[in-house]
C-alpha cells in the first residue's frame, strides 16, 4: 500500500518485511506474552503458566501483528496449522524471518512439548525461555552437546508473498 504525506509531497512505502525483522528483534527481553487467561471448567487460569508455555503464543501475536497468520494461538500445532493455511511453506535452510519449530522435548514433569520460534540469521534464533517467561535469543539449536544439537528442527516454515501484505 503507498502512502503520500500530502503536506510534504514525500512518497512513503512501508517496507513489511524489515518492519516485521525489527519487531522481532526489539522483542528480546520482553515478557508482554508470558500470560493468557481462560476459563477452565469454570475457572479462571493462566494457561501460559506465567511464561513457561508462552513461545506460540509469543509467535503467533507477532504473526498476527502484520497480518502473516488468521488468528493467534497458544498451541505450537495450532500455530504451524495456520501458517499453512496461510501459505507459509516448508523450506531446507533458514532465511532471516522464518519460523523455526523445534521437536519435542521432555520436561521435568514427563510432559513433551513441541517448540516455535524466529530465526535471524547468523545461527541465532528468537524465541520465549520457558525457565524465565522472557523472549531470548539464543543459538539456532540451542547449542550442541557432543557434537549434536541440543535441540533438533522439525520444520522451518518460510512467508514468500512479502509484496501481498499492506503496510
Amino acid at each position: 500500500m503507498e502512502k503520500t504525506d500530502k503536506r510534504a509531497a514525500v512518497k512513503i512505502e512501508p517496507l513489511v518485511k524489515e518492519a516485521y525483522l525489527a519487531f522481532i528483534r526489539n522483542s528480546i527481553g520482553g515478557g508482554s506474552w508470558r500470560n493468557l487467561y481462560a476459563l477452565v471448567n469454570g475457572e479462571v487460569k493462566d494457561i501460559l503458566n506465567n511464561g513457561e508455555l508462552s513461545c506460540a503464543y509469543f509467535v503467533a501475536t507477532v504473526l498476527k501483528t502484520f497480518n502473516l497468520i488468521k488468528e493467534v494461538h497458544a498451541t505450537v500445532s495450532g500455530a504451524v496449522n495456520d501458517l499453512l493455511l496461510f501459505g507459509w511453506e516448508e523450506a531446507v535452510n533458514p532465511e532471516p524471518g522464518d519460523i523455526i519449530v523445534w521437536t519435542e522435548k521432555i520436561d521435568e514433569k514427563g510432559e513433551g512439548h513441541k517448540h516455535i520460534g524466529f530465526y535471524l540469521g547468523n545461527n541465532e534464533a528468537v524465541s520465549n525461555d520457558s525457565k524465565t517467561g522472557l523472549i531470548s535469543k539464543h543459538h539456532l539449536t540451542f547449542g550442541e552437546k557432543d557434537g549434536r544439537p541440543v535441540r533438533t528442527i522439525e520444520k522451518i516454515l518460510r512467508y514468500s508473498n512479502w509484496d501481498k501484505i499492506a503496510g
